[in-house]
């Protein structure tokens, strides 16, 4: 653990979490260089961040995601429980679209990737103390291409996907209704609910989303 002897009042302190020293040197050396960023400690673990700031707070930390004694997640959730004015600005190299949904949800004011430029770096810092969502701009990529993909995969009931099925096979309502076992108005309800959730207005649409998902 490393810790300044003091903060000057206009600073922006910040502790630095990551379980790799070489890390921590690295984005300490970087932001000591930046006027008004003040590092007043670095941690390898979740307990000593978690001491630390039972008895100092800090505007911001940098967070990375696997620690040795606990989940990124669970210690921004932590974090903003003890110090809710505390931004968690998570730090890593996992670009999975659910671990930086999680730690959004959990609290974290924002989320970088470790390959981030110095300039994103500073200026997603000062995003977060202004009270903005800081995301690199890979991250934000990855929340958008993820997120049009979320939107079109719809939630499909086992007899959905059945009637898709048979509909992209050019089976007509009342042969679907036969081999089903259900009235054609079943199958017609059916319908309209998969076109209502693929969004789309005609069977052709439908086919031709469900294809694109690999549903059929």
């Amino acid at each position: 653990m490393w810790r300044s002897m003091q903060t000057s009042k206009e600073s922006i302190t910040i502790i630095i979490v990551d379980d790799h020293p070489v890390v921590i040197e690295g984005l300490r050396s970087l932001l000591e260089k930046k006027d008004r960023l003040e590092i007043i400690g670095c941690f390898t673990t979740g307990k000593e961040t978690i001491e630390f700031l039972n008895s100092r707070t800090a505007d911001v930390v940098l967070l990375d995601i696997s620690l040795p004694d606990m989940n990124g997640a669970d210690l921004c959730l932590k974090i903003k429980m003890l110090c809710p004015a505390t931004c968690v600005l998570a730090i890593s190299n996992h670009n999975e679209r659910s671990i930086i949904a999680q730690m959004l949800q959990n609290g974290a004011s924002g989320y970088l990737l470790k390959n981030s430029s110095s300039k994103e770096l500073t200026r997603s810092i000062l995003h977060a103390i202004d009270g903005r969502l800081a995301l690199s701009s890979e991250v934000q990529s990855i929340l958008m291409q993820s997120e049009a993909s979320f939107r079109q995969m719809p939630g499909l009931t086992r007899r959905e996907k059945e009637v898709l099925k048979m509909v992209a096979e050019g089976m007509t309502t009342t042969g679907i209704a036969e081999k089903l076992f259900i009235s054609p108005l079943t199958v017609e309800t059916h319908r309209r609910n998969l076109m209502q959730k693929f969004e789309v207005s005609n069977t052709a649409a439908l086919i031709k989303t469900a294809m694109e998902l690999k549903l059929i």
